[in-house]
């Protein structure tokens, strides 16, 4: 057992597509969302795959907006084959329903499915990248489209909305100064504004893998996280070192990690696990053990991530694990930081609250 003073605390986030939702019962989701938030975790992720009769990923996080109180509510969601305004205006509407706990993690799949679905050209290689940096800046302008004192509500002259805290985005992917180099995509222009008030947090704080984010794709300036995956738990920190000397110290990092455990007299490996013998599942390391090692394992990751997201092989019975031997000694360690009370997804990563660009951009010309 661990005896020394951990010198920093991060956060703990779970993937909860393991709790056997069929698509038609809410009431579970719900559970499932209030059961991660009772053990104390920071923040439950919602992974947005096809799924037939399932809402998608942002849905069901509205879903558990209003029934949650402290935990951040953070959907997949699409930028090639769904219409960034669109993307934009529904994120903002989460935050309003979770009371500033949302954020986005960013996905830009090759998916030929997908294309034919819309009725658009499918998007492979760079492109990928290109149309994720775009669709993100689409929705942080947007965001910012509307100042925060924009709604007046001036009964005397039967005014909702000050016009003039409205503001024109002027996205044009086929303007040089916009276009990422090499676009691939097909052009695109968005004039705004956004058609409801800006988010409670001004701007959702936007998390992306850490593949996704480089030269040439998403700027490392344009997440406020980087979600990181390795081949085995054992090179996990090691690429998670790599990848914050590259993003830089502004951007969080967030280690991905699947976790199978020993339950109810069941040990980890008679259980299916969904990964191999090397413990990897699609290129993200894989934990499978008992309780007291992976609490060792996430004490040492919280040294160099600022946040850990689990992945586990069945909901219910990791997070009983979870919940009854693994949180409550992390936090004794001190390894863990305190729930935010009252508070946001970006008070939990450390962000400030940005000013809108246009707020400062209409001051200026006033002058």
């Amino acid at each position: 057992m661990s005896t020394t003073e951990p010198s920093r605390q991060g956060f703990l986030a779970i993937e909860v597509d393991g709790a056997g939702w069929d698509g038609g019962d809410f009431a579970s989701l719900g559970e499932a969302v209030l059961a991660a938030e009772s053990a104390g975790f920071h923040a439950a992720t919602f992974t947005d795959e096809p799924v037939p009769g399932r809402a998608n990923a942002l849905q069901r996080a509205a879903f558990a907006g209003p029934v949650t109180r402290t935990i951040a509510l953070i959907p997949e969601v699409d930028t090639v084959y769904t219409e960034p305004f669109h993307v934009s205006t529904q994120l903002a509407s989460l935050d309003y329903v979770s009371g500033g706990r949302a954020g986005w993690i960013v996905t830009a799949a090759e998916s030929p499915e997908a294309a034919a679905a819309v009725g658009r050209s499918f998007v492979s290689g760079t492109a990928l990248g290109q149309e994720a940096a775009a669709s993100v800046e689409v929705s942080r302008r947007l965001w910012d489209s509307w100042e925060d004192d924009a709604v007046i509500r001036d009964v005397a002259t039967g005014r909702y909305i000050d016009v003039d805290k409205l503001h024109y985005i002027d996205f044009d992917t086929a303007a040089d100064f916009e276009t990422p180099a090499g676009f691939a995509g097909p052009g695109y222009s968005v004039k705004g504004p956004s058609i409801i008030p800006r988010p409670l947090q001004g701007q959702l704080p936007v998390l992306a893998a850490a593949s996704l984010v480089g030269e040439g794709q998403l700027p490392a300036d344009a997440v406020d996280a980087v979600l990181v995956s390795a081949p085995t738990p054992e090179l996990l920190a090691a690429e998670v070192r790599d990848v914050r000397a590259r993003v830089g110290g502004s951007v969080a990092v967030i280690a991905e990690l699947g976790v199978v455990l020993d339950s109810r007299g069941q040990a980890a490996a008679g259980r299916p696990a969904g990964f191999d013998g090397a413990g990897s599942a699609g290129g993200r390391a894989q934990y499978a053990g008992s309780a007291d090692g992976l609490t060792e394992l996430l004490e040492a990751l919280l040294q160099e991530a600022d946040g850990v997201r689990l992945h586990p092989a069945s909901l219910a019975l990791e997070l009983d694990e979870l919940s009854r031997l693994v949180l409550p000694e992390l936090r004794r360690r001190g390894a863990l930081r305190p729930p935010v009370q009252d508070g946001t997804f970006r008070d939990l990563l450390g962000l400030t609250r940005p000013a809108s660009r246009y707020a400062s951009a209409a001051a200026g010309a006033g002058k």
